[in-house]
């Protein structure tokens, strides 16, 4: 079973930490990433299969099930990269025409063009090109960590959000045990990239991997992002945990 958090007291938003490994300065931030996500999206996949052992597409799954997504539901899927959350939603709503993906990367968008049937949107989850209240169900997988203003960004997810529609963040989190967080800093911190320049060759997805655990490793704080999730308006917002790591947040509209 996993840890529950009830939400927290306010707290400030922090900042989401600079990209040590590169020249880039907050202010262009955003858009180095972005490219960063437009020249890996070829390797994204196999970065993800190999690194979660090939579980990712059955926890994913099991996480859009407990957050209540089934048949019928109309669904965003942000941060949607090369769609493997809103692959899954598919599979759950059992209909193509039901699932939207939005992602601020073009590459991720070109290479989750090739295999799935789904709607794709260039876009950012702070400023969505939807209209009010026009999804049952708004998912984020393992992009929080990504986000600039997360306040801001969590108003937009409920603005779209039908009365009574349902939201999912996934993440990876920052191990709250000082070995747990050595484990993870030793697997995803070195051997991650390591891993990743072996089996691609690729120098850009190995910094896409160091950029990974330097926004784990200093990510905002659980109860910072649950505070942030009432104040935007959203209600029975809770946090679930599973292995120590994989964090996820639910809410209602």
């Amino acid at each position: 079973m996993p840890d529950r958090i009830t939400a927290g007291p306010e707290n400030s938003l922090i900042p989401q930490p600079p990209l040590r490994w590169s020249s880039a300065t907050s202010d262009d931030r955003r858009g180095y990433v972005t490219g960063l996500f437009d020249r890996t999206a070829p390797h994204y996949e196999w970065i993800c299969r190999v690194m979660s052992f090939g579980s990712g597409r059955r926890y994913r799954r099991q996480a859009l099930a407990r957050a209540g997504l089934s048949q019928a539901m109309r669904v965003l899927d942000i941060a949607t990269g090369t769609g493997l959350v809103a692959r899954e939603a598919v599979d759950l709503v059992g209909n193509a025409r039901q699932v939207v993906g939005l992602d601020a990367s073009h590459g991720m968008l070109m290479e989750s063009q090739k295999g799935n049937p789904f709607a794709l949107v260039q876009g950012l989850g702070e400023t969505l090109p939807f209209r009010n209240d026009c999804f049952d169900f708004v998912s984020n997988g393992y992009g929080l960590r990504h986000i600039l203003d997360i306040e801001y960004t969590f108003r937009e997810y409920q603005r779209v959000l039908k009365p009574g529609g349902r939201l999912l963040l996934l993440e990876i989190s920052r191990p709250c045990s000082r070995i747990g967080f050595h484990l993870a800093r030793l697997y995803l911190g070195k051997l991650g990239p390591l891993i990743t320049r072996i089996g691609t060759g690729s120098r850009d997805a190995t910094l896409l991997m160091k950029h990974f655990w330097d926004t784990i490793a200093e990510s905002v704080p659980p109860e910072v992002i649950l505070a942030a999730l009432n104040r935007s308006g959203l209600r029975a917002v809770e946090h679930r945990v599973f292995q120590g790591i994989f964090s996820e947040y639910v809410a209602l509209k």
